[in-house]
């Protein structure tokens, strides 16, 4: 059973529940539309709100810049049920202080700046239920400052500075969050909280459990211990059939056992991410038969035919995935980078097996296995391109279909060895036997491997109802993207630079680089990029705290595949390029031979000492004069350190210092 108590009510019901009492006696710039409540926020006043009605049963001050409390804030208060003291600025909890507060059964004191909890913080709260002091700089707690909370449901310590919990002796309490803290495994002397439901112990480094403190929760049904640094999944939870709720991200245990899931067949939320998990069995389908919610983010993926069966159970099942956009595909290289819940079954790319009878044709996907010991009345052919048949007329095979023949409407689907159709073909089987490729719009080929240029009526770039978009990227090569940030640039005039931040999307490395680029420059490619992959970039304006004002795109390079035949797939603009250069490069070498040729002629006419010495380099060609070849901008050149997340640069970076080709000291903004 989990517990929930939502603190803060919801501001649509303030108009339905008024008490005219309140509303006349209501606190400085509070609001007190609710019965028995009364509601100030952002007042920003260091001192709690005055003259406070003795009915009032909930008091919301959270984010006031309250510094200090004293007792005297909270006389005549012996109704207070609530009270809510989140975020605001609160260092310390004197002796006593909510002594006055008999019937209180919340207290909220997160996202405060507490240091220290004392012995008498809390005295005088018999009755209170729930206590929330997650988000603060707690370092220390005294041993009996929780002693007379023998009521105590929910304790909230999560996100501090602890290095020592104090023994917690507490009969009735539900659910413990630990949570983000430097403390040791507790043990059974450690929590005497026989009740508990709910324990969270993530981010602890913890590189063991107490076995038998878990073993002795007998009505734990929700366990997070994701975040350590466990190495094995704890024995103790292969009989907690109890649990409801099991979170185990992030932990380094090396190859899951499915098998030690087989009796948490409760389980109704799982997170296992981060675990390096490369697939997951389609026995999960019965290992957990009441699974609501599923995690398995940041796991690099195999998309591959025996992960075909995820995302159709998911949608069968409507069990819902946790952190969807991080769940992606590592490999292949096809599927690298994508959404792993998105994906078609026929992009995972299953093999398939023909059977070919006298009547009518089947077709069957089947795991990737070797086909053996076949009846002698039925042929398995694996096709290898849209070229070949699937039935030729040989000793071993039977001959096509006759027209008569029907084909059974099964095999008008995917038909053909896996990605062999590209940019997003689709493999089609025709009556005679024969297979193509259907391409989509933009595409053409034998394979689909031609993009064309988009039709002009889809072409918005001049309709005025469609906004310019801020931020485009272009593909330059496989590994490299060149931003254009002028649209960007343009609508704010004001800023001293562009931060750029970029991270790939694709396999277990997420983390995001970082460039500073100065206004003047409307064009930055970013170079050393993993192909086939899927990038987040993002602009905000340099100078700015946190990611104010930040515009952001996704874009993908694309890989280098071999086509069927065998040839590479370049960037058709590599080849725009290339073909001129080639012919330049002819053109000067036809130029150098004749040149010598007639040297040579002269020479053999002379029969002597040589008038005129002829050297193809002194040669004047056409639109240069005096024989000079125009210089090359300068580069600055930074190696590629694309392995340690790096960056090529084609021109100084504001927070980095490249060596000029000419080795010159690069150029640095004035502003940096």
């Amino acid at each position: 059973m989990k517990l929930c108590l939502p603190l803060l009510l919801p501001l649509l019901f303030y108009q339905h529940l008024w008490s005219p009492s309140l509303a006349d006696s209501c606190p400085k710039d509070c609001t007190c539309q609710i019965q028995d409540s009364i509601f100030c926020f952002s007042r920003k006043d260091p001192k709690m709100p005055s003259e406070v009605p003795m009915t009032t049963k909930n008091l919301y001050v959270f984010k006031n810049g309250i510094k200090s409390l004293s007792q005297e804030d909270f006389l005549e208060m012996e109704s207070l049920e609530m009270l809510d003291l989140s975020q605001n600025k609160l260092t310390e909890l004197p002796g006593g202080v909510f002594e006055p507060l008999s019937s209180l059964h919340n207290l909220d004191l997160s996202a405060n700046q507490i240091v220290h909890i004392s012995k008498d913080s809390f005295a005088g709260l018999e009755r209170l239920e729930r206590l929330y002091l997650y988000s603060n700089l707690i370092e220390s707690i005294h041993p009996a400052a929780f002693d007379g909370l023998q009521q105590l449901l929910e304790l909230k310590l999560q996100g501090n500075k602890l290095t020592i919990m104090p023994a917690l002796n507490m009969p009735h309490l539900l659910l413990l969050d630990l949570r983000f803290n430097s403390i040791p495994s507790p043990g059974p002397n450690d929590l005497q909280t026989p009740r508990l439901e709910s324990l969270k112990l993530g981010g602890l480094g913890l590189i063991s459990l107490d076995e038998e403190l878990l073993g002795s929760f007998k009505n734990l049904h929700e366990l997070d211990i994701s975040n350590n640094q466990l190495t094995s999944f704890p024995g103790v939870l292969r009989e907690a059939r109890g649990l409801v709720s099991l979170s185990l991200a992030g932990n380094p245990m090396g190859p899951v056992k499915w098998e030690d899931f087989e009796k948490l067949s409760e389980l109704q939320e799982l997170d296992i991410s981060n675990l390096s998990l490369q697939g997951l069995p389609e026995t999960l389908t019965q290992l957990f038969p009441h699974l609501q919610r599923l995690t398995v983010a940041e796991n690099p993926f195999n998309c591959l035919c025996n992960m075909a069966w995820f995302p159709g159970w998911l949608r069968i099942k409507q069990i819902q995935l946790g952190r969807t956009e991080e769940t992606r595909c590592h490999f292949p290289p096809l599927n690298s980078g994508k959404v792993l819940e998105r994906l078609s079954n026929r992009e995972f790319g299953c093999p398939i097996t023909t059977t070919v009878t006298t009547r009518t044709v089947k077709t069957t996907a089947v795991p990737p296995a070797p086909v053996t010991n076949l009846p002698s009345t039925t042929h398995a052919v694996l096709l290898a391109k849209p070229s070949d048949y699937p039935f030729t007329e040989s000793d071993n095979n039977p001959p096509p279909p006759t027209p008569s023949s029907t084909i059974d409407p099964d095999l008008r689907s995917t038909f053909c060895p896996p990605n062999i159709c590209l940019n997003g073909g689709t493999c089609w089987l025709d009556n005679k036997g024969r297979l193509e490729c259907i391409c989509l719009p933009g595409t053409s080929g034998t394979y689909c491997e031609k993009e064309e240029d988009p039709l002009p009526h889809e072409d918005h770039t001049d309709d005025p109802t469609v906004p310019e978009p801020e931020i485009t990227a272009t593909l330059v090569t496989s590994s490299s993207i060149l931003l254009d940030i002028h649209r960007y640039i343009e609508m704010r005039p004001h800023i001293r630079g562009v931060k750029l931040t970029y991270k790939n999307l694709s396999g277990p490395d997420k983390r995001a680089k970082h460039l500073n680029i100065p206004p003047s420059y409307p064009e930055y490619t970013i170079r050393g990029l993993q192909p086939n992959s899927t990038f987040s970039v993002c602009a905000s304006p340099l100078g700015e705290p946190g990611d104010m004002d930040r515009v952001c795109i996704e874009t993908q390079t694309f890989s280098q595949q071999l086509t069927p035949t065998g040839a590479r797939l370049e960037d058709p603009k590599l080849t725009t390029m290339l073909i001129p250069a080639v012919a330049i490069l002819l053109l000067l070498v036809l130029v150098a031979v004749a040149v010598g040729v007639a040297c040579y002629m002269h020479k053999k006419k002379s029969k002597g000492h040589l008038d005129l010495e002829c050297d193809p380099s002194q040669l004047e060609l056409d639109g240069l004069e005096n024989g000079e070849l125009p210089q090359k901008q300068e580069i600055i050149s930074c190696p590629s350190t694309t392995q340690n997340g790096g960056f090529d640069c084609e021109m100084p970076l504001m927070q980095d210092h490249c060596t000029a080709n000419n080795n010159k000291n690069s150029l640095k903004p004035s502003y940096f």
